[in-house]
């Protein structure tokens, strides 16, 4: 797959961004200064188990750590707006931070928002509170999509920035860097605010695929112009994150979303940098999701990983899979709920502990700080 590779039903391939993968010609891997390539991360605990090796503890993030379920969150965003808090790098970079140094996780995951891409590229979208995205005028035609302005290379410099803050500060701590699936884009795009069912993205692959697939196109390549900037910056890993896949059935998927996805990830796969694909309800397109071209597979909360790595038949690393709803619980059932995914982690070819989803908003801090102390005295193996 390349990057200039059109979805099924395109006449043509879409036109690439300014900056994309098939527009430029970039040179092979990451700067000698970049953290990956200096020593400061690259044997990283993170970084050695996405890499499949033996790393020297066990590993451990959380989705959604850098935000809302911490107090100094909600005292540095008091008055900023969502989008607004995104934009701005010494902000960002002190909220990515936040997690790191409360919890002594194993990796920062770089704070923004998966609609970050369309604002810088000057599409209407804003984060309205309690609703989630809400664009300004819904993308459902060819002539809307046709309208879509490009983003470009030059518009990404307060991510740049912002990421270099954030390894500044980090040292041996690996950042990761993420964007939104093209799939997870496109979906808010058409339907134009959060859905429940995706009904408007799922119709159009059908009743009008070329119009899908130049919109899917422009998201793949939005995304991977987003990841790529992050990585350049000094982000040791990236994460495709697909939250509305699972809405899809395979076939579904695989005609019409995984060439976009695979699109994507073509923006950084000369980087050399560990990629990672997520996305929920997706147990049953985990083998389509790493055919993409990834080298870890994250999975939700509703598949047990030894269930994950007997279908992806023990080739890749996994991420996951600790249930979010358990945070709450009382902890000798979260210690046993922890333990019982270390151990159907163990065959997978290397294991990053992590949530089955986001840290939910009303989750004790004290907690997730409890857990990681708990997995970091687990020995790795």
């Amino acid at each position: 797959m390349t990057s200039s590779s059109a979805l099924p039903g395109s006449a043509q391939p879409a036109p690439t961004t300014a900056g994309s993968a098939a527009g430029d010609a970039v040179a092979p891997g990451l700067d000698a200064g970049h953290p990956l390539m200096d020593g400061r991360t690259a044997d990283s605990p993170l970084i050695q188990a996405y890499r499949g090796g033996k790393p020297s503890r066990r590993p451990v993030w959380f989705m959604r750590q850098a935000g809302r379920s911490l107090p100094e969150y909600l005292k540095v965003r008091e008055g900023v707006a969502m989008l607004d808090s995104c934009l701005r790098p010494e902000l960002a970079s002190e909220i990515t931070l936040q997690p790191v140094r409360r919890h002594d996780v194993d990796a920062g995951i770089f704070f923004s928002d998966i609609v970050i891409p369309l604002k810088l590229a000057g599409v209407g979208v804003d984060i309205v509170p309690g609703v989630g995205p809400v664009l300004d005028k819904p993308v459902r035609t060819a002539a809307d999509v046709a309208a879509l302005p490009q983003l470009t290379w030059e518009s990404l410099e307060p991510i740049r920035e912002a990421v270099r803050l954030t390894v500044a500060e980090l040292g041996s701590t690996p950042l990761i860097g993420f964007a939104g699936a093209p799939f997870t884009l496109a979906a808010y795009m058409v339907e134009g605010k959060p859905s429940r069912d995706h009904l408007g993205p799922r119709t159009m692959m059908h009743a009008d695929p070329e119009t899908w697939a130049a919109l899917a196109n422009w998201a793949a390549d939005a995304s991977g112009m987003f990841l790529r900037a992050q990585l350049e910056a000094g982000a040791s890993a990236g994460q495709l994150f697909d939250s509305w896949a699972g809405s899809l059935g395979l076939a579904d998927y695989s005609t019409y979303v995984a060439p976009a996805s695979a699109r994507a990830l073509d923006h950084v796969r000369h980087l050399g940098a560990p990629l990672v694909h997520f996305g929920t309800g997706t147990s049953e397109l985990l083998v389509a999701m790493r055919d993409v071209g990834v080298d870890v597979v994250g999975v939700d909360y509703r598949l047990p990983l030894d269930e994950a790595n007997r279908r992806l038949g023990g080739t890749v690393p996994l991420q996951g899979n600790i249930d979010p709803a358990l945070l709450s619980a009382p902890w000798e059932i979260l210690e046993a709920h922890v333990r019982s995914v270390i151990a159907a982690g163990a065959g997978a070819p290397g294991h990053v502990l992590n949530l089955g989803h986001g840290v939910p908003p009303e989750t004790d801090p004290t907690v997730l700080t409890r857990v990681v102390e708990l997995i970091h005295s687990i020995p790795a193996e």
